[in-house]
């Protein structure tokens, strides 16, 4: 038997420390293949965009840092390079919240993805490669960012982060802030990207059921910590997932105060 392909992205039992004191992630390790979808998921204050941070590096601009672990890259690591250096070598993070220039066309925002090249054809090609996937983009290139939709921000955010030409995609909570049926229109186009670009991505969600629907692998994190993993089809059949993240079952549920005191002793916790 051939031996497995080697991971696109390795992180191995990282911490990573706010101002010095404030302990975020606590011993986290995941691994994203080459061509795959994987997602982070949990709540508010999990640890989902600390980790992406820490594998874009940007955590500095917030006096983070990771103390331990590796964080591997095709098979080098890259906890000490700058982000527009990860940016050359293919890894680009989309923020949370979209984050576009406002002052700026659509078609200006997805032109600054494209600042650390300088094959005009390329770029050219990557632009209508880019009106492909996302034609509401170019009907309202001309138009100002801040006066297009958060659905239309969203997918500028993405469409730039496509202009560096990425292998792996670091895409922080697509659904914040979108109708459920501009969600769902932003996954289906992540899953064509994916598949006929083969762009790689680690997605980091809240909306647990949008995201196994549309990954290949799961990570779920509570308090900065992975407590459970695996095939996105079988954490979406698993009780306890189902129970705490999808809002299905639950039948020991009989009150308020059995909720809480059954939130309190997870399985996978004890």
């Amino acid at each position: 038997m051939p031996e497995p392909a080697p991971p696109l992205l390795d992180v191995n039992g990282i911490e990573v420390i706010y101002h010095h004191v404030i302990l975020v992630l606590k011993g986290v390790s995941l691994t994203v293949p080459q061509g795959g979808i994987v997602a982070i998921l949990g709540g508010n204050g999990a640890g989902k965009t600390t980790t992406l941070r820490a594998i874009s590096n940007l955590l500095r601009g917030e006096r983070g840092e990771v103390t331990k672990g590796s964080i591997e890259y095709q098979g080098a690591r890259i906890e000490n390079l700058t982000p527009s250096e990860l940016v050359r070598r293919g890894v680009v993070q989309v923020m949370e919240g979209r984050h576009c220039f406002a002052h700026l066309t659509i078609e200006e925002n997805l032109l600054t993805g494209a600042y650390t090249r300088s094959d005009r054809a390329e770029i050219a090609a990557n632009l209508e490669k880019v009106y492909t996937y996302f034609p509401r983009l170019k009907e309202r290139r001309r138009s100002q960012a801040a006066y297009t939709s958060g659905g239309e921000q969203q997918m500028c955010a993405i469409g730039r982060a496509l202009m560096t030409n990425p292998r792996l995609v670091l895409l922080d909570e697509p659904s914040m802030g979108l109708a459920p049926q501009l969600v769902e229109e932003v996954f289906h186009i992540v899953r064509d990207l994916n598949g006929k670009e083969g762009v790689t991505f680690l997605v980091a969600e809240q909306n647990t059921n949008m995201a196994l629907k549309f990954a290949d692998y799961g990570y779920i994190m509570e308090s900065g910590r992975v407590v459970m993993d695996g095939k996105a089809s079988d954490l979406a059949s698993n009780e306890d997932v189902k129970e705490f993240y999808l809002g299905v079952g639950g039948a020991e549920r009989k009150s308020f105060r059995d909720v809480k005191s059954y939130k309190r002793r997870k399985r996978w916790l004890a």
